[in-house]
């Protein structure tokens, strides 16, 4: 082990020396921005070299408006919000799931218990707060599924989930074109295939090297990134052989597309990228609760003072908004970087200080 972690950082420390510029690298996972604190891999890195959180926390980068859109479901009378645990702190415009106190907010750990709350209460409508990227969006066309097939008609979700790689371009297209390469996220690579890049790599020529969450690994992806960066190559690598193939898992992608299409969706600090949310098709429209309960889209209002769009891009460290560890902090969060355990201002807080 220490052999692997002497030469990976003797590969980065001697590429990032031959390029001689600053070099930015973007992590797109909270679980890589996590890692790489508890790790202390920073302190393993040259000076030019600078690693970059980007918009891989899928708490973070929900925009505004969804939960505004939550908010208001949970104080109707006739609603249950099915939510996992780490949006329930997340602050809208008139606080937190948490600060309404209402018995029709229930924490849940999978979509299943969200359809059983559903079977439960027949005289409620069931609202599943469906947020996450690829690797969750599964779990909630499968129970979208089974709601269809065993009439569950009381079960809806609101469908916050979202594609990574087109978050990835957008990036590149108009919010932080000085990123030069990505370290792309273990769980989400498990289901799109490191191929899903390629459009990143071949239209904007930065390298994209999937990686695990062991220090190890995360190391050697920073490794293979400077040293394609070092010879002026651009490609699709990865050092977690052991669970992401190219093609990625083909069978959770059909369910997938078999009950979600790509449509445009706004993403906090990225704004309305083009087919980067997934709402549900029409043949389970239904199940849609926009739709159930006539939503038309909230115009997003970021928090005062909040830079947590900022952070998202890559722009800003956490320590460089004025509410970090002041007006926002994990007890007191202003905004949701600060909230979620993947958020990079949370992560700042606990390790970085």
């Amino acid at each position: 082990m220490l052999e692997r972690i002497e030469q990976a950082k003797k590969t980065v420390h001697s590429a990032c020396e031959k390029v001689g510029r600053p070099i930015q690298i973007m992590e797109v996972c909270g679980t890589h921005t996590v890692s790489i604190f508890r790790h202390g891999i920073r302190t393993l890195l040259p000076d030019n070299l600078k690693l970059l959180s980007g918009p891989g926390c899928p708490v973070c980068v929900t925009d505004q408006g969804y939960i505004d859109v939550v908010m208001d479901l949970a104080r109707r009378d006739d609603t249950i919000i099915a939510t996992y645990g780490d949006m329930i702190r997340v602050p809208g415009k008139g606080g937190s799931l948490e600060s309404l106190h209402r018995d029709n907010v229930k924490v849940v750990l999978s979509t299943d218990d969200g359809l059983a709350l559903a079977k439960k209460h027949p005289d409620k409508t069931v609202v599943f707060v469906a947020v996450g990227f690829e690797t969750t969006t599964p779990a909630s066309a499968v129970a979208v599924a089974d709601a269809a097939s065993e009439g569950v008609e009381n079960f809806c979700i609101l469908s916050g989930h979202k594609l990574v790689v087109p978050a990835m371009q957008a990036l590149l297209g108009s919010k932080n074109d000085k990123i030069d390469a990505f370290l792309c996220p273990g769980h989400v690579s498990v289901i799109l295939g490191s191929d899903a890049y390629k459009p990143v790599v071949e239209e904007f020529k930065r390298p994209c090297v999937v990686a695990g969450f062991e220090g190890i690994q995360i190391l050697e992806g920073l490794a293979k990134i400077c040293a394609q960066i070092a010879a002026g190559r651009a490609e699709i690598d990865s050092v977690y052989g052991a669970a992401v193939t190219p093609e990625g898992n083909k069978v959770a992608w059909k369910i997938i597309t078999d009950t979600f299409e790509p449509c445009n969706g706004a993403w906090r600090g990225l704004g309305v990228i083009p087919g980067a949310t997934m709402r549900l098709k029409d043949k389970y429209k239904q199940f849609d609760a926009l739709h159930r309960f006539g939503i038309k889209e909230v115009p997003t209002e970021e928090p005062a003072g909040c830079q947590c769009g900022q952070i998202l891009c890559g722009l800003m460290d956490p320590p460089q908004c004025g509410l970090f560890g002041e007006k926002c902090t994990p007890d007191t969060p202003v905004g949701p970087c600060m909230v979620s355990t993947e958020g990079a201002c949370s992560a700042w807080y606990k390790y970085g200080k």
